[in-house]
């Protein structure tokens, strides 16, 4: 698909997001650019900030299928992926697929369940695939993952799992309106829900060409040298306890090429690196103190940015 499709399919879904969400534009550029990048993303911040609302309405906007889980300290590993069951009338064992085999998974305050059920997702989040009693079964394509998390703090959570948390492309926060934004919000649903009027805008067959098509877009040598350094800067940096991994370094370059496609770019920048870098590889790190970990990272991953040379190349495909 023609990077300009891509873009006019990406505008269509911003229209419609932006139909029921008021504000939080970078919010829905980064959602749309890791799901046209065929990755998943963590949503975090405290209760009824819209993190919910968001994946629901992107969801709406895709014609595929759609399941959503609430995370709770009960729920089991089954409870997620299915199980085998005896079946008395036909005197064999039946599966049962769990709600994890959709197109598009709300996994709704995902860090309330246990770490084990978390991990339950590990296997279907990096190969789109759930193994059940030895037996493995391909999850449908397109397969995403959109996370909502309350933050650590909050009571009655427990922390994702490092690797868990590998697996996400993106995650970001949703913050507060301002006062002219909830003025807006209030405005927008004191009659109605406008989630309720949400009609697709993008086929499953069509997204599917869309995340084909996104690593067409141009990457530079002086670019991916650019991406490496900063891996490398995550590494050795004494703030660091552990640096990221090749999969966050293969994240951003992905989300790198799917932001630039939406943009309308045929190439990636190092603004682009610039701007995406904190959201991919701020929950990918480790620090020696896990007190506050969002903000922290967050700013050790800034700090670094601003150490790391921008190479000032032509980037385009000549």
């Amino acid at each position: 698909m023609e990077i300009t499709l891509i873009k006019q399919y990406a505008d269509k879904i911003r229209l419609n997001i932006q139909t029921v969400m008021i504000g939080k534009s970078t919010q829905i550029d980064l959602i749309v650019t890791t799901l046209f990048a065929n990755g998943h993303i963590l949503l975090e911040d405290v209760p009824g900030t819209g993190k919910t609302v968001l994946a629901k309405t992107l969801a709406k906007s895709i014609h595929t299928s759609f399941s959503r889980i609430q995370f709770t300290p009960d729920l089991l590993p089954s409870d997620i992926s299915g199980l085998n069951y005896f079946n008395q009338k036909e005197g064999e064992f039946v599966f049962r697929e769990g709600p994890i085999f959709t197109n598009i998974l709300l996994g709704d305050e995902i860090n309330r369940a246990t770490p084990r059920t978390q991990s339950s997702l590990l296997e279907s989040m990096e190969e789109r695939q759930v193994t059940i009693d030895g037996e493995t079964r391909k999850l449908p394509a397109p397969f995403f993952v959109i996370a909502t998390q309350n933050p650590v703090e909050t009571a009655g959570t427990f922390p994702l799992p490092e690797a868990q948390l590998d697996r996400f492309m993106m995650q970001i926060n949703m913050g507060f309106p301002t006062v002219d934004e909830e003025v807006a919000i209030l405005g927008r649903f004191i009659d109605a829900n406008p989630l309720n009027e949400i009609q697709s805008v993008c086929t499953m067959e069509e997204l599917i060409d869309i995340q084909n098509s996104i690593s067409k877009v141009y990457v530079h040598p002086v670019v991916m040298n650019y991406i490496a350094r900063l891996m490398e800067a995550t590494r050795t940096s004494p703030e660091i306890t552990l640096g990221v991994s090749p999969r966050g370094t293969l994240a951003l370059l992905r989300a790198a090429q799917s932001y630039a496609a939406i943009q309308g770019m045929s190439y990636v920048t190092p603004e682009i690196i610039k701007f995406l870098a904190p959201f991919v590889l701020a929950h990918r790190i480790i620090l020696p103190n896990s007190y506050n970990r969002t903000q922290n990272s967050l700013s050790v991953i800034r700090n670094l940015l601003e150490k790391v040379p921008v190479p000032t190349e032509d980037f385009t495909n000549n």
